[in-house]
């Protein structure tokens, strides 16, 4: 049997940054508010595109598996903000890193993403049709915040990660997964002014992210550790055997709760929330990345990994660590500088949002 053994990860984090002390500035809440809630102290704000930021993080990726760029079948990107529809943003990442060929193709399935996209490219490659993708999750998610809307304004930030796959015959990588989808109450976490639905021609005004905190929060505890206890199912595998716990970075309490509902400790979890906030789907790529930069997955480790998203969409995914937890080689791709503070780079979007008619 084929395998797709993950064997390069790397990650690209906006320098801009904007705290909770500086967001209090624009919307009426302080540090002690957002952090008892979210767990969330900082977020980071793209000055680029989400192409550019998948590209770095790709790059990263690539030149840590040691390949060329030439060698690889498949680029997916996963992100609910794309840089543009028509083409899909994933045409021009692999353009960009020097993929020729390639098949290019995006998936939204908002917070859930990366792994959602992670089963295709690696069921893809157990089939036979393709040896070697790269799975980049990038989001711009500032770009949709309405800055009048509290509860949102301070969750979401700017960030991407990404990890090369390669077929091999050894047992590793993605083993067994669970994805789905609530759909009858996709209406509590979504933007309601976005989309094909509208009327071009009329001005719609800033995004409108809306959701339901307390309904997300139990759908999402919920959700993520019935999928966990389907995935340990699949995998015959008992809570035990779990080395390392990567959960989607929505929401301290959350993880706290999916934790506490796993029976997993602390120094099994990886949590980056409180420095980046919520990036959508690249939250797990990118604690995923940090998790091997860490030191706390280690070769061969049995790590779980589990999602929740607009739509309402969740995931859940065992991977199988392979040997190296070392860069074969190291890129030096970076994003061009930003001269601008965090809540310099949203500035117009706060105005915008915040003046009234």
């Amino acid at each position: 049997m084929t395998y797709a053994h993950i064997t390069g990860w790397g990650k690209c984090i906006p320098p801009a940054s904007i705290s909770n002390d500086e967001i209090s500035t624009i919307v009426d809440t302080n540090d002690e508010w957002i952090t008892t809630r979210t767990g969330i102290k900082s977020r980071r704000v793209s000055h680029v595109s989400t192409a550019e930021l998948a590209t770095v993080a790709a790059k990263h990726a690539i030149a840590c598996a040691g390949i060329d760029p030439q060698e690889i079948d498949l680029v997916i990107v996963a992100t609910c903000t794309p840089s543009t529809l028509v083409a899909n943003t994933a045409s021009l990442v692999q353009k960009d890193i020097g993929a020729k060929g390639a098949a290019a193709m995006d998936t939204n399935a908002a917070c859930s993403g990366f792994l959602y996209a992670l089963q295709a490219a690696t069921a893809q490659i157990q089939a036979g049709m393709i040896k070697k993708a790269v799975v980049i999750a990038a989001e711009r998610m500032t770009w949709c915040i309405n800055w009048a809307l509290r509860d949102s304004a301070v969750l979401f930030g700017d960030g991407a990660g990404a990890v090369v796959l390669e077929a091999k015959e050894t047992p590793a990588g993605l083993l067994a997964t669970k994805t789905g989808c609530d759909s009858e109450d996709r209406d509590i976490l979504h933007i309601s002014n976005f989309g094909t639905d509208l009327d071009k021609y009329h001005a719609f005004g800033p995004s409108n992210l809306l959701f339901e905190g307390r309904e997300i929060f139990k759908r999402a505890v919920k959700g993520m550790s019935e999928a966990c206890d389907d995935v340990l199912n699949q995998a015959n595998l008992s809570l035990d055997d779990i080395n390392v716990l990567v959960p989607h970075q929505a929401n301290l309490r959350i993880i706290q709760a999916i934790q506490n509902r796993l029976n997993v400790p602390d120094n099994k979890v990886m949590v980056n929330i409180g420095q980046y906030g919520n990036t959508s789907a690249a939250t797990i790529a990118i604690a995923l990345c940090e998790a091997v930069e860490q030191g706390l997955i280690k070769p061969n480790d049995n790590i779980m990994s589990a999602a929740f998203g607009a739509g309402l969409t969740w995931a859940a995914s065992y991977i199988k660590w392979g040997e190296r937890v070392t860069p074969i080689t190291i890129s030096d791709a970076t994003l061009p500088d930003c001269d601008k503070t965090g809540l310099e780079l949203v500035e117009p979007s706060v105005k915008a949002c915040l003046t009234k008619d």
